[in-house]
């Protein structure tokens, strides 16, 4: 119990507060130093969730297999603006191997593929979305499997909660300083794009759900992950 109050804390309380605290108090370049203080984070509950080195260890290179797909996907689909596999991957990884696989999946993937996409200030932002959208599915694993009704409405808020958290960064990055009226009016205008992602989150999360959660099943059970 101890232990997953102090995974809750970090998470929702000490990676936000970093990320804020970057964004107010240091210059525009830190945003590396920050994103690389998020990874340590994000790596630190999914340790802590592990008694046993072996299995942790198994755990962990499947982790680097779902991120690296998501990182691919995320090229693949480059030319097609705000269409990405990529918070479906996470929502599937957290599925199957809880909240903080899943926050530590969307942060990396984040960070690495934007080796690509570009690193700047709205990096770390990108990484707590991604992260945070990977932790609550963990947290509704249950019933996103079991009941489609509540997977397609938390594949179509995951999409929400990313722009709400990008908004955020735009806010900030354009004031900076909480803006409620530019944040109202940065959420009115990304509307479209939010509602174009969110489509595409519950695409590929029927199209991919179901056959990578068998071959994630399977691999649960060989390695008693």
């Amino acid at each position: 119990m101890l232990k997953r109050t102090f995974r809750y804390i970090l998470i929702l309380g000490a990676v936000p507060a970093l990320i804020l605290l970057g964004s107010f108090l240091f210059p525009e370049k830190s945003y590396a130093v920050i994103s690389i203080l998020l990874v340590i984070f994000a790596c630190i509950p999914f340790f802590i969730s592990f008694e046993n080195r072996k299995t942790s260890v198994r755990t962990l290179v499947i982790i680097a297999i779902m991120t690296a797909l998501s990182v691919a996907g995320r090229f693949i689909f480059s030319p097609i603006p705000f269409f990405k596999p990529v918070t479906a991957i996470v929502i599937i990884t957290a599925v199957y191997f809880g909240g903080e696989a899943g926050f530590l999946t969307g942060s990396l993937s984040a960070v690495i593929s934007n080796f690509y996409f570009g690193q700047g200030p709205w990096t770390p932002f990108q990484m707590f979305a991604w992260g945070i959208v990977g932790f609550i599915a963990g947290l509704l694993s249950n019933q996103i499997l079991r009941r489609k009704v509540i997977m397609i409405i938390y594949s179509l808020a995951s999409g929400v909660i990313y722009s709400f958290i990008m908004d955020l960064w735009t806010t900030l990055w354009s004031d900076g300083y909480f803006n409620l009226t530019r944040f109202l009016a940065s959420c009115a205008t990304s509307a479209p794009i939010t509602i174009i992602y969110s489509v595409s989150n519950l695409i590929f999360l029927l199209i991919l759900l179901k056959p990578i959660g068998k071959k994630l099943d399977r691999v649960k059970i060989k390695y008693g992950l």
